[in-house]
């Protein structure tokens, strides 16, 4: 069985420029990784995995780390369409996930993680960016990609879906629609999705010149129970609001089952707008108009990103704010 050296050898290149074709390193000429790549399929080379490691003091795994209020792990709609396109991503460049566990305590740190288990970068999502821990991580050595959280580091940066523009949108959509009353449910307000998505809602308003009443501005969370107990505040109101954008689609289900309770209509008596599109949005009863993130394409630019780190960490790299667009279902409904 061929080794690395053996590869080299054949291929007239050092041991070193080997391994940085295997792991795919920027600073390797595109005739040469193409020469080492031709030998390694000829030869049906596997690299071992130990000794790839004593070579590139390398583990050839990443650390991914999510937390939701709720502790669904991976049933959570949103992380879980996130990780689908890391290990797509990871697995194509020969590395293994450590998903870390998601019921920490108050001492977690990231960095003494990443450390004891010798992953080689890693992806985190849903962490509050009060939680301290952080810090210690961003500062370090270790490849860093947050989700949902604006972030950068020596050698961290961030994904993130346009917010701002996609609460612009579900605005301008109930405007179109007629709608000139439009409330807001927010998720956990100190999330950077929740803030930004506040900012889209109260430009749009602007741009429109539409009322802005603070009391139609419901704090909940990024969970149907939250959903729920604001809607119901809403339905409370002397004035209410003829619409209303919900900066989750988890919030939105949430609402229509309390505007249901209360033996209301949607899109009827209130339009609903969600934000996320999750797989549920299209199978409920209405069908739920929303914000599409991508949510796979953003694991892959997470890992994308991940790796550029990891292979060249002398540079530095520009956030990724991913596009969002318009689903029109049956939630929503033309007012005069």
């Amino acid at each position: 069985m061929d080794t690395i050296k053996d590869i080299a050898r054949k291929a007239n290149v050092s041991v070193t420029t080997v391994s940085k074709v295997i792991n795919n390193y920027e600073d390797i000429s595109t005739a040469t990784r193409e020469k080492v790549m031709k030998i390694i399929d000829e030869t049906n080379f596997r690299p071992n995995a130990n000794a790839r490691s004593l070579i590139t003091n390398k583990s050839h795994a990443i650390g991914i780390f999510f937390k939701d209020h709720y502790n669904s792990g991976l049933q959570h709609p949103f992380f879980r369409s996130i990780i689908y396109g890391l290990e797509q991503k990871f697995c194509d460049a020969g590395y293994d996930l450590v998903l870390f566990s998601s019921k920490w305590g108050d001492n977690y740190r990231y960095l003494e993680k990443c450390r004891y288990r010798q992953v080689d970068g890693a992806i985190l999502m849903g962490m509050p960016r009060s939680d301290k821990s952080l810090d210690d991580l961003v500062k370090s050595n270790i490849p860093t990609v947050f989700v949902d959280l604006d972030i950068i580091g020596k050698n961290a940066t961030y994904v993130i879906s346009d917010n701002i523009q996609g609460a612009e949108m579900a605005v301008e959509h109930l405007y179109d629609l007629g709608h000139r009353r439009i409330a807001m449910i927010m998720g956990e307000k100190m999330t950077k999705p929740a803030q930004d998505r506040l900012l889209g809602y109260q430009q749009s308003l602007n741009k429109y010149n539409l009322e802005y009443k603070q009391d139609w501005i419901v704090e909940g969370e990024f969970s149907e129970d939250g959903g729920y107990s604001s809607m119901e505040k809403i339905l409370k109101m002397e004035k209410k609001p003829t619409a209303i954008f919900c900066q989750g689609d988890e919030i939105a289900i949430g609402a229509i089952k309390a505007i249901k309770d209360n033996n209301l209509s949607v899109p009827g008596d209130f339009s609903i707008i969600g934000f996320d599109d999750i797989e549920i949005s299209s199978y409920i009863d209405p069908g739920l108009t929303t914000i599409h993130q991508n949510k796979f394409e953003m694991g892959l630019k997470a890992a994308e990103l991940l790796l550029r780190i990891a292979n060249n960490p002398r540079k530095s790299y520009s956030p990724a704010i991913m596009p969002v667009s318009l689903v029109e279902r049956d939630s929503c409904r033309k007012i005069n």
